[in-house]
């Protein structure tokens, strides 16, 4: 799990606060390769949104139009003009009709694409990976960034174009009806686009901050979640309570400041466009009076300049759109980027090749990569034929479970070598490699459907029958069978409705199925009541026979029958042998963990 200290916003603040340039808006355009396979409902969708605003852009002149009709300087009679008026309208409700249902096919199959290949990706990358992201991050790459994605093929897309068109052709239109009103307007331009530049970038940089300060809040309804058991144990509810409130109020303090920016620039908008349009009216009046234009085309030019001053005000927001679907677009191509050490796109997963189970390790030296300047193991040496059992003994932090994820290769080790029947570690496929080891940890941790999902687990295409057998040989069938649902009980979020040993026992039964050849055992019963123990230990019994095992063992009575117990002490093997002679061994470090055990079970 990644540290808790660490702010969700600090990863996606670059990507955000950087300006659009033209390699940032060529690489984020590169995510609409999921857009590739629905070209043509993509084309589609662009030729009726040509045809929607095509017939827009055409009330303007169609109103002038009337006008002319109603003064009686047109050969139409106003009947006419009228049902020509009702047909484009009809034809604009089609046109429109069609270019969402079209954008919408596209939008919502392609972003389903992305989405998959995002998990996808998300679940194949290695361990440390996810020790530098936290899980709140990931599910908003999946859930936040794509539908900014999405809001821009259904709407923002869409919405600038209407706004490009009608600004290049509207201001065609008014040029050509009079070019010296054109001038008198465009000269209020200027104001409205330098103001938009200065009130742009302060809430550009508030509306970020909010962001972030959001996704902190929801982290912390996440992380809450995830632990309401410990939540609850100490009573904490109000001070997590008080943590969210606390980033909710961050949220709405960053929130309104920007709002007071938005409303001010909006206001200033408002007053500009309006006022500059009470301006075109005085000056075109002056024309129409002195009889240098139509009245007709005074109206004409007033509705087109409402339609480009609204594009005008709109491109603020549009920009604002586009920049953060290129922050959002670019962290999802990061994570796309990031090397798999997993092939999930094959058609067919890769080939089961047993091993006997010969595990050695020589002379092994690991530093985690997020902390390369403190060494783990330094040195580590051992040999487990196949078939025979170790145990892993000493302190929290002395790097028993570094060695087992190493055999794993959830990490790759800094020097010295791994094999397997021989076979250097690297040399296996991953997956090949991790078909022939089960683990049962000290924590087990179930998906929130059925019984027989997480058994199946081990081996997804297993039968009923063999799912069966798997469940009587860990000692669950009669826990199991004690519900009305069977196999289908439905076990919870994290296998929250079963016990700790109800759970364990489903956990052996998974191992049990997968049959591997290379078992590792993380202290399975050490937190069982006596007699969950026992039926758990017996579960275990059978599953060992005949399997590589690894035991990291903290309660030391589960190892008496084991063949070699390695005592880890500060990244090194201290202490070697059976348990009879580790513990014979005087002021031996296993021999004094013994007695200080077994005085404390006294």
């Amino acid at each position: 799990m990644a540290k808790r200290g660490r702010n969700l916003g600090d990863d996606a603040t670059p990507e955000d606060k950087k300006k659009i340039t033209g390699e940032s808006l060529r690489k984020a355009l590169s995510i609409f390769r999921f857009v590739k396979p629905y070209r043509l409902q993509y084309g589609l969708g662009f030729i009726f949104l040509v045809l929607s605003t095509g017939t827009t852009l055409s009330f303007g002149l169609l109103i002038g139009q009337i006008t002319s009709v109603i003064q009686g300087n047109s050969d139409f009679s106003l009947n006419q003009v009228t049902l020509f008026f009702v047909g484009v309208l009809v034809a604009q409700a089609i046109f429109s009709f069609f270019r969402i249902y079209f954008f919408s096919q596209v939008s919502e199959r392609a972003m389903a694409d992305v989405r998959r290949a995002t998990y996808s990706k998300i679940i194949t990358l290695p361990i440390p990976f996810f020790e530098q992201r936290r899980v709140g991050e990931l599910t908003s790459r999946i859930s936040a960034d794509v539908s900014q994605l999405q809001d821009v093929l259904t709407l923002t897309l869409a919405e600038l174009f209407r706004q490009v068109a009608t600004l290049t052709i509207g201001t065609g239109i008014i040029f050509y009806v009079s070019w010296k009103l054109t001038l008198f307007m465009l000269a209020t331009f200027p104001v409205i686009i330098v103001a938009a530049m200065v009130f742009g970038r302060f809430i550009r940089k508030l509306s970020k901050q909010a962001q972030d300060q959001l996704a902190a809040a929801n982290v912390i309804v996440e992380e809450t979640l995830q632990s309401i058991n410990v939540v609850k144990a100490f009573t904490n509810e109000k001070l997590e309570i008080n943590r969210y409130a606390a980033g909710l109020q961050k949220v709405v303090n960053t929130a309104l400041k920007a709002a007071k920016f938005r409303g001010v620039f909006v206001s200033f908008v408002i007053f500009a466009l309006f006022g500059g349009i009470i301006g075109v009216v005085w000056y075109g009046g002056t024309l129409v009076l002195g009889g240098e234009m139509p009245f007709a085309d005074l109206l004409t030019f007033i509705v087109y300049t409402t339609f480009i001053g609204g594009s005008v005000a709109g491109m603020g927001d549009l920009y604002a759109q586009l920049q953060r679907t290129v922050g959002a677009s670019e962290r999802i191509l990061e994570i796309l980027a990031e090397p798999s050490e997993v092939d999930a796109t094959q058609e067919e997963a890769p080939l089961f090749v047993p091993v006997r189970g010969d595990v050695s390790f020589r002379n092994v030296q690991f530093a985690y990569p997020s902390r390369p300047d403190v060494p783990v193991l330094k040195g580590i040496s051992l040999d487990v034929a196949s078939g025979r059992k170790i145990a892993l003994v000493g302190q929290s932090g002395a790097g028993k479970s570094t060695i087992v994820q190493l055999l794993m290769r959830y990490y790759p080790v800094s020097n010295g070598q791994i094999t397997v029947d021989n076979r250097d570690l690297v040399s296996f496929n991953i997956s090949e490699l991790r078909k022939n080891i089960a683990v049962v940890p000290q924590e087990v941790m179930l998906f929130g459907g059925t019984i027989l999902e997480n058994i199946s687990y081990g081996k997804p295409n297993a039968s009923e029958a063999e799912i069966r057998e798997a469940a009587r040989k860990a000692n669950a069938l009669d826990f199991i069978k004690s519900f009305p649902e069977g196999f289908q009980t439905v076990v919870g979020e994290r296998g929250v409705k079963l016990s700790g040993g109800q759970r364990q026992r489903i956990a052996i039964a998974r191992a049990i199925l997968k049959d591997p050849a290379i078992l590792i055992l993380d202290e399975a019963t050490s937190s069982l009541d006596a007699e969950s123990e026992r039926l758990v230990q017996e579960a275990l019994d059978e599953l060992m026979q005949n399997r590589t095992t690894i035991i990291i063992a903290h309660r030391l009575a589960t190892i008496r029958k084991v063949d070699t117990i390695y005592v880890i002490r500060e990244g090194q093997i201290a202490e070697s042998g059976t348990h009879d002679e580790l513990a014979n061994l005087e002021d031996g470090i296993y021999a004094n963990l013994v007695k200080l055990q077994f005085e404390t079970i006294e």
